[in-house]
């Protein structure tokens, strides 16, 4: 379990330029972690994973905002990691986002175009979020590098990243958040 319903010992914490300490962004109240959304920044797992099947619930606690799960993290720099994030921004739950230079085989750059700061690849599915409030659930399989995203049991995502085994991490971007049964399991 990544997240006890207690505390963030399992966490290591970036705060963009270290503006504010991370306790003024990341905290836990009613067994949720609750992310302010501002400054930008993220929390991310004391250990890297591979293989394996995360399970993370999250809700819009004022109105829909933006956020991420970062996958595959490869180097936790502040502010932007090398690693994959999962978007969690109100519409476009599953869409993947390159970050910090990191690839994935289904990324295609367009012809004659400068390489994106974040590039973005598309869901599958129409949205599949439920309203501000209310819980939604992302279940990710990663398995050697590839990378398999449902929302609400809804298929919305699948890419194949060359790292294999990275830290995970939630983002703190736009306004609150809050992220519950935070899973991992082989």
């Amino acid at each position: 379990m990544l997240f006890n319903g207690k505390d963030l010992s399992n966490w290591n914490f970036v705060v963009e330029d270290n503006r504010i300490p991370a306790d003024r962004v990341y905290s836990v109240q009613d067994e949720t972690i609750l992310i302010q959304g501002s400054p930008f920044g993220y929390m991310y797992t004391k250990k890297k994973y591979g293989n394996c099947t995360l399970e993370v619930e999250w809700r819009w606690v004022d109105e829909p905002t933006n956020s991420g799960i970062f996958l595959l993290i490869a180097d936790p720099t502040n502010p932007f990691p090398n690693g994959i994030e999962c978007q969690l921004h109100a519409g476009d739950a599953g869409d993947f986002v390159l970050l910090g230079g990191s690839d994935m085989a289904e990324y295609r750059q367009p012809e004659g175009q400068e390489r994106p700061k974040f590039p973005v690849i598309k869901k599958r599915s129409e949205s599949s979020e439920k309203p501000a409030g209310e819980w939604n659930k992302a279940r990710i399989i990663i398995r050697d590098g590839e990378i398999t995203v449902y929302i609400n049991g809804v298929l919305q995502n699948v890419g194949t990243c060359p790292v294999k085994e990275g830290y995970i991490g939630l983002q703190s971007e736009g306004k609150k958040i809050a992220f519950r049964n935070v899973t991992v399991t082989p």
